[in-house]
């Protein structure tokens, strides 16, 4: 069984945490270009006694990816 990184998984979503405020810092410029992509709408399963919601949307754009390159080179240089 393959272990997996943990802590290589967290500096990843860290860094699209970072791009996320790089981008809504300079709004209206080209870091704000992307693509999101999910459900557009809630998937609901209603079992009578209780009831499911399910739904995600990522919305990945070029500050994302700025902010995940610069976490990736934060761990590089602190590993």
């Amino acid at each position: 069984m393959k272990k997996v990184n943990w802590i290589l998984v967290i500096v990843i979503l860290i860094g699209f945490v970072i791009g996320r405020f790089i981008g809504t810092y300079f709004d209206g410029t080209f870091l704000n270009y992307g693509q999101a992509f999910g459900l557009s709408s809630p998937v609901v399963l209603d079992m009578g006694f209780i009831v499911f919601t399910f739904g995600l949307s990522i919305h990945i754009t070029i500050a994302s990816v700025i902010g995940v390159v610069i976490s990736l080179i934060a761990y590089r240089l602190l590993r």
